[in-house]
């Protein structure tokens, strides 16, 4: 799919920033050798501590901490990863949890790094060193700094570049899984977008925009109703913390199971129409500074936290803009066609096109990856935004009728025609695609926490005493 996803467009440049803030080394790839694959067995519970006195001491011989399935994470990583996150919350100032607290989440948030980035290599996802290069570079660019400053500027904070490239290779590895078992599988049908329209129409309260914080207790899939039970009395105790006076953003980074865990739970800013109605009633009752009570979801207990409150703008799509009615093929790099072929492959079929030895709409339903190819490549009538940033670039230096060279975007390689172009407003057809973008945006935050947790609780893992 070509049209943008704006969840999981690559946070690249997001994570060169907090490595450049947090001053840090990052943890290294593990040389360890495998294990043998562990039969499937019941998990044993964690020891009380997973590094030793002096973990972070090179001197001291690695060991393995924890397995997952048929690999192993060492005590060495953890002390490093360690080391990596409690830099960057201080950097960031974010409340910091007890030692033991902040360990545990940072073993449990590397248990379903390596799961994922398991499940990728089974998939065959794979990420050249090419397509890495042109990643990196757009790091760069987006720091205002060439590839050389960005790797001067790593390596005086403490980190190789070698590492910093491994950790990008594997960022966009876990970004095109999660596109491919996520994000592209949900589905919204006309009537959902109808019920979105008429429920929005009906709204007479200003629409406003919200900052939330949130705890999550994860309930395990398949638990038994003790262990519901156990999870509740759980985010009971998390809650009575809270209306106590303890600090929001410690008693998360302490206690929840959610991915921003470590960044006290913030969210950040959110359209209230794009939070779940379950939350967005709750936090409709609440003023900023106030948390909600225990909300269960089918992902676990939640309390959310209304930092604050703004009202949101209501004229931002009045103004005149130009649509692009445009097609394209679509050619991904996948492990049986290198990126080398794949712009070969659209090199002859260029050439076949300016020879007027073939038609655009057959040759992207015999080639195209995309799912417009039964369409002949026809992405409809585009608005700014619409695309991802390397493909809008390119579309809008065609003229109606012009078809472009080969161009490069996370998704692969394109050719682009453009059909027409018009301007217009606000129209219907632009209100159903907003209103489909936030349903799908909504979908995509509940659909991407619960693959994880299936994800996570597929895996055997095995907690590993110091011996």
């Amino acid at each position: 799919m070509m049209r943008k996803a704006s969840v999981h467009q690559f946070k690249l440049a997001a994570l060169a920033l907090s490595v450049l803030m947090a001053g840090q080394a990052a943890a290294q790839p593990s040389t360890a050798a495998k294990p043998a694959k562990a039969a499937a067995a019941a998990p044993v519970k964690p020891s009380s501590g997973f590094l030793p006195p002096a973990a972070a001491n090179a001197n001291v011989i690695d060991s393995i901490a924890v397995v997952v399935n048929d690999e192993v994470i060492t005590r060495n990583e953890i002390a490093a990863r360690l080391k990596s996150v409690e830099a960057t919350m201080k950097a960031q100032k974010a409340p910091m949890p007890a030692a033991a607290d902040l360990q545990r989440q940072v073993v449990e948030m590397m248990i379903g790094e390596r799961a994922q980035s398991q499940l990728a290599k089974e998939m065959g996802v794979r990420v050249d060193d090419t397509m890495l290069d042109r990643a990196i570079g757009r790091i760069a660019e987006g720091q205002k700094m060439s590839v050389q400053e960005l790797r001067n500027q790593l390596e005086k904070s403490g980190m190789t570049f070698a590492a910093f490239r491994e950790e990008i290779r594997n960022e966009i590895m876990m970004q095109r899984l999660r596109e491919h078992e996520v994000d592209n599988k949900i589905q919204i049908s006309d009537a959902e977008v109808d019920t979105y329209l008429a429920a929005e129409k009906a709204a007479a309260a200003e629409q406003v925009d919200v900052n939330i914080a949130q705890i999550m207790v994860r309930i395990p899939e398949n638990a038994s109703p003790e262990q519901i039970a156990a999870r509740r009395a759980r985010a009971e105790e998390v809650l009575r913390q809270i209306v106590t006076g303890a600090d929001f953003g410690k008693v998360a980074a302490t206690y929840s199971d959610a991915s921003d865990a470590l960044k006290g739970g913030e969210i950040g800013w959110r359209p209230s129409q794009q939070i779940p109605p379950v939350f967005a009633e709750a936090l409709a009752k609440l003023k900023p500074g106030q948390v909600t009570p225990i909300i269960k979801s089918s992902t676990g207990f939640h309390i959310l936290k209304l930092v604050d409150r703004r009202s949101a703008a209501d004229n931002k799509d009045k103004a005149v803009v130009q649509q692009t009615h445009a097609r394209h093929i679509l050619l991904k790099v996948t492990p049986t066609m290198t990126a080398d072929q794949a712009k070969r492959k659209l090199t002859e079929l260029k050439e076949r096109l300016d020879n007027k030895a073939a038609k655009f709409d057959e040759l992207a339903r015999l080639f195209s990856n995309d799912g417009s190819a039964s369409k002949g490549g026809d992405l409809g009538w585009l608005y700014p935004g619409d695309t991802v940033p390397e493909f809008e670039a390119a579309m809008n230096t065609l003229k109606p009728g012009e078809v472009s060279g080969v161009i490069e975007t996370p998704y692969g390689y394109h050719l682009i025609e453009v059909l027409e172009r018009k301007s217009d407003d606000q129209s219907k057809e632009r209100q159903r695609n907003a209103a489909r973008n936030v349903i799908h945006e909504r979908k995509l935050a509940e659909a991407t926490e619960e693959w994880q947790r299936e994800v996570r609780d597929r895996a055997y893992v095995e907690f590993r005493d110091e011996k």
